[in-house]
């Protein structure tokens, strides 16, 4: 395997962590390598060793992503069957109340933009340092510190946390 190739397969690990943080499902983020390999090696010509092999990658995956999410909002909205028989075997109410904040929080992170998404996803989710995600987005570090303090203030006031943390006292019967 050439030098190239031996990169590669040094950071499957790490892809499929960011793939996963991205797509949610382990089905989806193997497709979602899968395809970055594919447009890795095809574009093998265009990446300069001099560069990080790392960001170069991560940089395929973010924009196959995109591109994905634009089909889907053109498609539109699928579920899986092997979701739905999940919510016969637990707390209807628990489940379904889980589900759609979940679904609240996922439709707040798509509705920030690229960039902000991308450091959200590097630093909370991945657990990156702020230099590594600067370095794996080929950003500036106060870059990504303001990207990241935007997008938790627009995810904070997407999501109205008082009366989250209020409804449960106002259900309670005394």
């Amino acid at each position: 395997m050439s030098g190239f190739g031996d990169e590669l397969v040094a950071l499957l690990p790490r892809l499929r962590r960011f793939a996963r943080s991205l797509t949610g499902r382990a089905h989806d983020a193997d497709d979602l390598v899968q395809a970055t390999f594919e447009r890795a090696l095809r574009a093998q010509a265009l990446w300069e060793p001099s560069t990080r092999l790392d960001a170069w990658l991560f940089r395929i995956m973010r924009n196959l992503w995109i591109d994905q999410i634009r089909r889907r909002k053109v498609e539109g909205i699928q579920t899986a069957l092997e979701d739905a028989e999940q919510l016969s075997d637990s707390d209807g109410r628990a489940v379904a109340e889980s589900r759609m904040m979940l679904a609240d929080v996922k439709a707040l992170l798509a509705s920030l933009p690229s960039d902000q998404q991308a450091v959200v996803q590097s630093v909370c989710v991945e657990e990156l340092s702020y230099r590594e995600t600067a370095e794996r987005l080929k950003t500036p570090i106060g870059t990504v510190m303001s990207r990241l303090a935007r997008a938790r203030l627009a995810l904070s006031a997407g999501l109205d946390f008082n009366q989250i943390i209020e409804a449960p006292r106002s259900t309670n019967k005394s």
